[in-house]
């Protein structure tokens, strides 16, 4: 089973290249966003802890994203394996994940920061994206104090997959089917193709 994790910046793209790396090898895609919409859109327990933190665009609590990944997980309904996309976000939460799943490997999709603020900006003035994150991220300042939470808490754990000799790193401002060519040969992958009608989806919502 392929256990993966794509990582890096608001922007960045990894969860354009999650998806699309689910469909083309049918991984589960484990989204972070998409669970904390589905907690919201059912009003769960969390859901109004989620929406508070959301608002004031800082990344939600660690106890918090802990309870919706572990409870996630232990579905096990992932026969060929699964894609986690926003997690893990802090060492502890990394910790977890290598000593319960043993991660095959990492994907951090490199992008700076003058990138990040222009495809995040542009989104939110186009409508685009996702409801959870598109107001958390829709002005400057929110965005600012998302990366420096990220530069702080989520980007240190590079050097930890360094460490354990499961990162790889890709240039994450090419186009979209350039970064999933690249991220599907970094992980010695075939690169199949997803379903047309995504991709295009994808690259015209960019």
């Amino acid at each position: 089973m392929h256990k993966y994790i794509i990582c890096g910046p608001q922007g960045s793209g990894k969860g354009t290249q999650s998806r699309l790396l689910s469909q083309a090898h049918d991984f589960v895609h484990i989204s972070i966003g998409d669970m904390f919409r589905w907690h919201m859109q059912h009003h769960t327990k969390v859901a109004a802890r989620i929406t508070r933190i959301m608002h004031s665009g800082h990344l939600v609590s660690d106890d918090i994203v802990e309870k919706v990944v572990r409870e996630r997980l232990e579905q096990h309904d992932f026969n060929y394996g699964f894609v986690l996309d926003g997690f893990p976000r802090t060492r502890p939460q990394a910790e977890y994940l290598f000593e319960n799943w043993d991660v095959d490997r990492v994907i951090y999709l490199d992008v700076p920061d003058e990138i990040v603020f222009e495809r995040v900006m542009r989104r939110a003035k186009q409508g685009l994206g996702s409801g959870f994150t598109k107001r958390a991220d829709d002005n400057p300042a929110a965005l600012k104090v998302r990366l420096e939470e990220y530069y702080t808490k989520t980007k240190p754990l590079l050097e930890l997959y360094r460490q354990k000799g499961r990162l790889l790193t890709v240039d994450g401002t090419k186009t979209i089917s350039e970064v999933y060519s690249d991220v599907s040969k970094a992980l010695g992958l075939s690169p199949l193709t997803p379903a047309a009608d995504l991709l295009a989806s994808v690259e015209a919502n960019v």
